[in-house]
């Protein structure tokens, strides 16, 4: 993260600790909605210690963050820049760190139409589709890592008991000549690997 352009105040989100920091986020924000913050460009105020885990835990100063609401708060107004994740007002942006994806995704569901939907560790639904592709990402050795589009650069990481659900709801199809197993839903084939794999492939890498 690119440092601040500007001192540090009490009054900003930077300087503050957490319950002030969930305050003012709660106080920018709109009474009703999601907030806007594809829409917001305010001065980047520096970084903060706060992170998400590779398991989804957010912690602040070191420990855990415990209490789901608050969670769900900072989740509201994350976004990801070109030079890294950040917390954002109208007034200012802060940056926290991410190690894989912001959000994990904890369970899954299927449609009779056979459209696959997931919900998120803060909540949210997303249903799989153009607007909400699926990816696989190369993980150590023959394993896969799941990821599914949430919003804007934002990903979450599918976990290990939901991949394997995942991979109880594919089928293959043939791309350009090749056997491509994968998941479909929303009117779009997601490939995951060569047929010809499936007998190496680990779905151990998705996070359990």
């Amino acid at each position: 993260m690119a440092k601040a352009s500007s001192v540090q105040d009490e009054g900003s989100v930077a300087g503050a600790g957490l319950s002030a920091i969930a305050t003012r986020i709660a106080d920018a924000g709109p009474r009703k909605g999601p907030p806007p913050v594809h829409l917001w460009n305010p001065p980047f105020c520096g970084d903060i210690d706060m992170r998400v885990a590779r398991d989804g835990t957010w912690f602040y100063g070191g420990s855990p963050i415990g209490r789901p609401a608050l969670v769900r708060l900072f989740a509201s107004v994350l976004r990801k820049d070109d030079d890294g994740y950040v917390l954002v007002t109208p007034v200012e942006k802060v940056g926290i760190t991410v190690e894989d994806a912001p959000f994990l995704a904890v369970e899954m569901t299927r449609e009779p139409d056979g459209v696959v939907r997931f919900r998120t560790n803060v909540d949210d639904w997303v249903t799989v589709g153009t607007d909400h592709p699926l990816r696989f990402a190369p993980g150590a050795s023959d394993a896969l890592k799941p990821y599914v589009l949430v919003r804007g650069d934002l990903w979450a990481l599918v976990n290990r008991p939901v991949f394997y659900d995942l991979v109880a709801a594919g089928e293959t199809r043939d791309l350009d000549g090749v056997a491509m197993f994968g998941i479909a839903s929303g009117g779009t084939f997601f490939p995951m690997a060569a047929a010809s794999t499936l007998d190496r492939l680990d779905t151990g890498a998705a996070l359990g």
